[in-house]
């Protein structure tokens, strides 16, 4: 039905491979391409499917891209790498008339911001070249977007309040690591909070905000709000909410190891100079920290996200929870990798196949929740992410 191109080769481009792999009726042809071409290689020999092809890409230089789509003719190209780099997979998308899908959204390299300002701008472009751009469809931004819009759909006429909760509570048995890439992770998790409040943003010191929540066979769990990007689109794709939040959990030993990466300077993203040269300390950690790819194999435990939300059905106020949990050892069986990259690699496949399956067609720059969640929620289930509703529950927030 489609040719596909992969870009980026870590946790979640392993996973979105293997879960493309697993669905050939959709996906006729496929490449990964990273700028370490054996990594490439490697995912493609986990698989056991030498028709997948690999390439060697420079994800900054856009005309090295242009070369490379207009060769193997992409019907869409899923961006998993980082996000410095949607902007310029974007551009070289638009320069070869291919459709663009990503998980995260845009943020400068020398600035831990981000928002998307810049993704939107290129609405038009794509629209007037009849493209679709599908931002944001990972877990979380992604389907903590389309569980909203499913909400939204079937069970309320107006959504008030909405939290999204982000639970990690397994154990990778490592002092100190993190689940995606430690340069995005410690960005993301040190700058300040907000939240959205009748119609303002406010902001919060970094992790200021904390409370227990209780998660479906997990427990209570200490959990901090933070910015998350999603929050920022469905407060403009839903205007009726008045407030709208995001949270995840730390254990306290993570917090601890945090606040001395801070203290001694290593969350520094500005460069020093260190034996004649110059070296950005946060980018240096991340070499020396615990590969995420690698925490798979001895991680136990589960992932749970999800989204509680309260609003008016029928003039009655009412409250929802939808969520998925994931296991750690069973994505680790299925992928190789730990649930982390397993919940942001599944969505990513199934909003390429809502797109080759034209479900999903829409021409311009959309966020998932812009797109008829339906026929992707019966894919959540069929792909290895099922999810659960509570109606009428106690929301605890």
């Amino acid at each position: 039905m489609g040719r596909v191109l992969i870009i980026g080769a870590g946790g979640v481009g392993t996973v979105v491979a293997h879960k493309v792999a697993q669905n050939a009726d959709v996906f006729t042809d496929i490449m990964i391409a990273s700028r370490t071409k054996s990594k490439c290689d490697d995912i493609v020999k986990a698989i056991g499917n030498p028709n997948i092809k690999t390439a060697k890409i420079d994800a900054d230089n856009v005309e090295e891209m242009v070369v490379l789509f207009n060769e193997f003719k992409p019907d869409i190209v899923i961006n998993v790498a980082l996000p410095y780099q949607d902007l310029t997979i974007m551009e070289a998308c638009l320069q070869a008339g291919v459709n663009y899908l990503d998980t995260a959204n845009y943020e400068p390299k020398d600035v831990a911001h981000f928002e998307y300002s810049w993704q939107w701008a290129y609405h038009e472009r794509f629209k007037e070249a009849g493209l679709t751009a599908i931002l944001g469809c990972g877990f979380d931004p992604g389907v903590s977007g389309i569980f909203t819009a499913y909400a939204a759909k079937h069970y309320f006429d107006e959504i008030h309040y909405l939290d999204i909760v982000d639970c990690n509570a397994g154990d990778h048995h490592k002092a100190f690591a993190t689940n995606f890439n430690p340069e995005i992770n410690i960005r993301e998790i040190t700058q300040n909070g907000r939240y959205y409040q009748d119609g303002e943003w406010i902001e919060t010191k970094p992790l200021e905000i904390h409370q227990d929540i209780t998660y479906p066979n997990i427990g209570p769990k200490d959990s901090y709000l933070l910015f998350h990007e999603e929050l920022e689109s469905l407060v403009k794709n839903y205007p009726t909410i008045k407030r709208a939040r995001f949270w995840m959990t730390f254990g306290q030993e993570y917090l601890t190891h945090l606040r001395v990466i801070q203290n001694i300077g290593m969350a520094r993203i500005d460069e020093v100079e260190y034996n004649g040269q110059k070296i950005v300390p946060l980018q240096f950690l991340k070499a020396v920290l615990p590969n995420p790819q690698d925490l798979g194999e001895n991680y136990t435990g589960e992932t749970s996200i999800g989204c509680r939300i309260r609003g008016i059905k029928d003039g009655k106020e009412t409250t929802y929870y939808i969520y998925n949990n994931c296991s750690h050892e069973a994505a680790y069986k299925e992928t190789g990798m730990q649930a982390v990259s397993y919940t942001t690699g599944v969505p990513a496949m199934i909003g390429a196949m809502m797109f080759l399956k034209g479900e999903w067609n829409t021409t311009g720059v959309l966020n998932v929740e812009e797109f008829n969640p339906d026929p992707f929620m019966e894919q959540l289930n069929k792909q290895g992410l099922p999810w659960h509703e509570v109606h009428g529950g106690d929301l605890e927030l």
